[in-house]
């Protein structure tokens, strides 16, 4: 697809530029013309034209609105010299003239001028006409102002071979591609459909987190269909002037009609699509609200006659969405594009990889396994962001190592090699990472363990242990969940069993694991105590990575239940995470002088260190946590 040229300047335009450079001639001429040929006569001050004439110097005067014109004697030396003064309001100036006997008498009026009369006509209008033609100019860019602040923006894409695209540069959502291959066909041949009395749809709601190819499916529809494609964003519909936004919904729909069959795909639908009742009532005047009434008329209103418009929009907040938006007949369907599998990363890593010299090392599938809920966006960061990590080792291909510490940048952020710690911290942050990596090599439900460092990255992290799942998991159960939480606290229970005290190198750590406890209590209803009851309010959009939302109106006694439930469940964590490492005690202490050696441990050697972690079973714990109660009370 390729942006359509831009159309040439308009009519008025033409017009107004040519009558310009008229009036920019006359007033040219108006100016220079008397000088080039009128008389040229010596101008002299007032005050010497009174001393010639006291002298009696002076034989005729013409006296003028705006000049005095006068003739010496013969007898000067200047004999028959005329003179031209400017006059200044003087009634004596008569008598003067009289008692000194010169001739005077008042200028014939002046002679029509017919160029100054045509200007005093012609320039003020053409002066009003290029102020406003600047303003115009002026409004956006050139191409829109004051005029066309109504006007559509959307950006029109025609078939274009260079840069067309297809279904082919699209991976990762199969499901959405076929969806979506439907529309293609009731582009290319409504008359299959209409025929047997079907009704083609008007809109097809693109749903899904950002960077998951919902721009780009909308550009391949069109690209496959070969249709004009307008592209707009639901934020330039809205202005400042009232009205403004609906003028410009009609102005998109009218030139759409012109151009059908054809796609009109609105990105971030809710900047302007949201539930009309999100302030508590129905009813409103805001220019947004308008903006949205304005186009739901329109898609109710353009399936007349054999014009095939298909509206394409894109959210990824679809639960915002006014409910008339989404009701059949206006938006028919709702495609799901998701973060991709293993195999659609894989797809997606080929398709932005072929441009990219790779070594010989590198495995493709290694980095789509390394890389669960990676959308396309993420995987075409990580490909680029590898390029340019072997251009900077100057490396003739990338390498598999360019592409682990990508991920690493991504996942952990950058190294900060300057922030150095002292010894002290040193050994806590090795502890700490260690106690991580052991609780978390051995509990259910968890990923490898692919490297333990100490060396410092991204905003506050002075080390971490990146942990990747060996498998795309949508599922997990009560006892995964727990120990995830175990794992979360196991550099907590580190510091404890080796120092005997903690740090804050633990908050987020904390703040993860009671958030996590949290939902098994009052999401998942993990909890013997309350039972299967959601004490969320509303559903988690966890497909959309949403936050927590706030608990429901419960009484003192179920919230007090609640905290206790969870603090439960983060103790019986503590309490696994501390026997575990007292029972690997010799480990723990073998593991952590090499990770403060070396500060980074990965591989081979650290698979073979952590295959040598013994597991604890639930007898163990029972009896640490009935001491533990013990030793409370």
């Amino acid at each position: 697809m390729a942006i359509k040229n831009q159309p040439q300047p308009s009519r008025f335009r033409q017009i107004s530029n040519i009558l310009l450079l008229v009036s920019g001639l006359f007033l040219l001429a108006n100016i220079f013309l008397p000088n080039l040929f009128g008389s040229q006569v010596p101008r002299v001050p007032y005050s010497l034209f009174i001393h010639q004439v006291q002298d009696q110097e002076v034989t005729r005067v013409s006296v003028g609105q705006n000049e005095i014109r006068y003739q010496l004697k013969a007898d000067n030396d200047t004999a028959g010299q005329v003179l031209e003064t400017t006059p200044i309001f003087d009634l004596e100036l008569p008598k003067l003239l009289e008692d000194n006997g010169v001739e005077f008498a008042a200028a014939p009026p002046p002679k029509n001028n017919w160029i100054g009369s045509v200007l005093s006509w012609v320039v003020p209008p053409l002066i009003f006409v290029a102020i406003w033609q600047f303003f115009i100019s002026r409004g956006s860019g050139g191409q829109q102002g004051v005029l066309s602040i109504g006007k559509s923006r959307a950006k029109v894409y025609v078939e274009g071979e260079a840069d067309k695209v297809t279904f082919a540069d699209v991976a990762g959502v199969e499901e959405s591609k076929t969806e979506l291959v439907e529309i293609v066909d009731f582009l290319k041949s409504p008359q299959r459909f209409t025929q047997l009395g079907a009704r083609i749809p008007k809109g097809v709601l693109l749903v899904g987190p950002p960077g998951t190819g919902k721009t780009l499916l909308a550009k391949a529809v069109a690209g496959e269909a070969g249709v004009p494609f307008f592209s707009i964003s639901g934020s330039e519909f809205v202005e400042l002037f009232v009205g403004v936004g609906s003028s410009r919904v009609r102005d998109l729909f009218e030139q759409a009609k012109k151009q059908a069959p054809c796609i009109i795909f609105i990105d971030e639908l809710d900047a302007i699509g949201k539930s009309r009742a999100s302030n508590g009532f129905y009813g409103g005047n805001d220019e947004r609200e308008q903006t949205l009434n304005q186009l739901l008329t329109e898609m109710d209103g353009f399936a007349a006659g054999d014009r095939t418009v298909i509206v394409l929009a894109a959210t990824n907040r679809p639960e915002t969405l006014d409910p008339a938006l989404l009701r059949p007949g206006r938006f028919d369907r709702q495609v799901l594009v998701d973060r991709p599998d293993l195999q659609g990363r894989l797809a997606i890593l080929n398709i932005h990889s072929k441009d990219v010299k790779l070594g010989p090392d590198v495995d493709l599938k290694v980095i789509a396994t390394r890389t669960p809920g990676f959308a396309g966006a993420d995987l075409a960061n990580l490909v680029n962001e590898a390029a340019l990590l072997a251009a900077r080792n100057n490396r003739q291909a990338v390498a598999q190592e360019d592409f682990a510490e990508a991920i690493e940048r991504v996942v952990a952020g950058l190294e900060k090699k300057s922030r150095v710690l002292n010894e002290k911290e040193k050994k806590i942050v090795a502890y700490h990472e260690v106690g991580h990596a052991m609780v978390g090599s051995v509990m259910p439900g968890s990923g490898r363990v692919e490297k333990i460092s100490i060396v410092p990255r991204g905003m506050a992290a002075l080390g971490y242990t990146l942990q990747l799942p060996t498998e795309d998991r949508f599922l997990m159960s009560e006892a995964e969940l727990q120990g995830e939480i175990t794992t979360l606290l196991g550099g907590r229970s580190a510091e404890e069993v080796v120092f005997g005290s903690i740090t804050t190198g633990a908050s987020n750590d904390l703040q993860r694991a009671t958030d996590l406890a949290e939902r098994m209590v009052t999401t998942y209803g993990m909890s013997k105590v309350l039972g299967p009851l959601a004490y969320q309010q509303g559903q988690q959009n966890t497909f959309l990575g949403g936050d927590t939302n706030p608990r429901r109106m419960v009484s003192a006694q179920t919230a007090e239940a609640i905290d206790q439930e969870v603090k439960g469940i983060v103790d019986r964590a503590h309490e696994t995470a501390l026997t575990l490492l007292r029972t690997n005690r010799d480990l723990l202490e073998t593991i952590a002088i090499k990770l403060i050696e070396t500060e980074v441990i990965e591989g081979e050697s650290l698979t073979q260190l952590l295959s040598q972690v013994k597991s604890i079973d639930a007898e163990v714990i029972e009896v640490a946590q009935a001491d533990q109660m013990a030793a409370a009370h």
